[in-house]
Formats: structure tokens, sequence, C-alpha cells
């Protein structure tokens, strides 16, 4: 028996009904999605630390989450793990053919756009098997996507049709005007939460578009943003425990100082 041929004979028997595990067996496809949210971010962790070890161990969790939507997939009847490799690979060498054809592909710029050419034409005929000849250029950005990584691929889809600034500048003059009128919004009389909201999710999709302009990962960028504000943090509450104090005995103006300190140190 192969390693995954006893990875799948395990999760059978961990959702055998007579049995099973009671806690396996009362999973779904719904259920389970926050768990494999969570081993994806797990793995970007190991990976952010450089910890192998921990790779090859979360990789293992984010593999054992797979094979779960399999096997329930497979006790429905729809398909079986199997399936979703047979799939896989077919999209791999369809969507490489200067590896697995004559297709001659000269750079990875060139190759993402063949990459992208190739998956909207599968959406295409995906949308045509549905009875839709055309979904519009945002179909498929999925949902579920974390809002940050959403946004920066609705604005690369929208992008890819012509809806898009010519460079970095008017981008951020557009951040200046969604900030002014979410100023304004907060000047006003009887501001409402929802509208409130609004403006500020404008500023955020702004941001994200600053972030896809400049080349930069918006997720990551903001990753390293909060690794940063909890050493700077760390280091102010250091500081004041030093002085045999808290930061809620300390004031702003305090903290603020020693902000800028631990900034100096190159916190």
């Amino acid at each position: 028996m192969t390693d995954i041929e006893n990875l799948l004979a395990i999760m059978a028997r961990l959702r055998d009904p007579d049995t099973g595990c009671p806690w396996d067996l009362k999973q779904s496809f719904a259920s389970i999605v926050p768990h494999t949210i969570e081993e994806a971010y797990e793995v970007g962790q190991a990976i952010e630390d450089d910890d192998m070890a921990a790779l090859a161990d979360e990789l293992g969790d984010l593999l054992f989450q797979i094979v779960f939507y399999a096997r329930m997939a497979e006790e429905n009847g729809d398909f079986d793990f199997n399936a979703v490799v047979r799939q896989i690979s077919e999209k791999m060498v369809r969507r490489h053919p200067h590896v697995f054809a004559d297709a001659n592909i000269a750079s990875a710029d060139t190759q993402t756009r063949s990459w992208e050419a190739l998956k909207a034409e599968e959406r295409q005929q995906k949308a045509a098997a549905r009875g839709k000849t055309d979904e519009g250029a945002l179909a498929g950005v999925a949902r579920a996507l974390p809002a940050l990584a959403r946004a920066v691929k609705l604005q690369r889809r929208a992008a890819r049709v012509g809806f898009d600034w010519p460079d970095l500048r008017p981008v951020l003059a557009k951040l200046r005007e969604e900030l002014d009128e979410l100023e304004a919004e907060l000047d006003s009389d009887g501001a409402a939460p929802e509208r409130l909201a609004d403006e500020v999710g404008d500023v955020l999709f702004v941001c994200a578009n600053i972030a896809r302009h400049a080349g930069i990962d918006a997720e990551v960028a903001l990753r390293a943003c909060n690794a940063k504000f909890e050493r700077r943090f760390a280091r102010i509450e250091a500081l004041l425990a030093e002085a045999g104090r808290t930061p809620d005995q300390a004031s702003l103006e305090e903290m603020d100082a020693l902000w800028d300190r631990a900034k100096a140190e190159g916190l």
C-alpha cells in the first residue's frame, strides 16, 4: 500500500458509519471550510518562518483537508480522490502548452498572460455548459477569498479589459479623494455607521489598488506591518515594565514617545 493509499484508508475508517470517529462523521463540506482556510494560513506561516519541519507537517494537514472533501464527495456519489488528481493533472498539462505541447512561451510574463487567457477560456466553456454565453470579466473570483486578496483579483480582472489607471499616481490621487470623503462623512451631523463603513471600504479598496500598481503583494505587506506593530508594542510594554508600570498606567503621549524610541531602535 502506498502512502497516499494508506491516508485514503485512514480517512475511510474515520468516516465509517459504524466504527468511525463521531466528530469526523458529523462534518459536512461547509463545516470543514474554516479548518481548510486555517490550515492554508498555517502553511503560509511555516514558509514565513522558514521552518521546513513545520512546513511538512502543515502541508500534511492541508492534504488531509483535500482527502476529507474527496471522501465525503465519494460517499455522495459525486467524485473521488482519483478524480481530483486526474482533473488537476489534466489542467496543468492544458495550461502549460509550452512544456507539454509545442507552444513557444519565452518569459514568465508571457506565461502569466497565457495562463490567464487559458483560464478565461475555461471559464467561458464552463459558463456555456451551464447555458450562459458570457458571465463577464469578473466572473469566477471566489467570494470566499479574504477581502483584501479578492479586491486585488477583481482589480486585475478589470484591468485586463482596460478598466484601470495607467500608473500609480492617479491611484494615489484617488486615495486622497476617498480620504476626503471619509473625513466629510465623519464631520457630518448624524453620520450613519453604514455610510462610514462604505467610505472605509472605499479607502481599503484603493489601498489594495495602490499595492497592485506598485507590484507589492498587499496581503504580505499587511502581514509584515502587523508583525512590526507587534514588535514595537512589545517594546513599549518592556520599557514600561522596567519602570514597574503597564500600558494602562501610562498616557498616550508616553507610549507614543516609547513607540518612537522602538522605531529608532530599528524594530
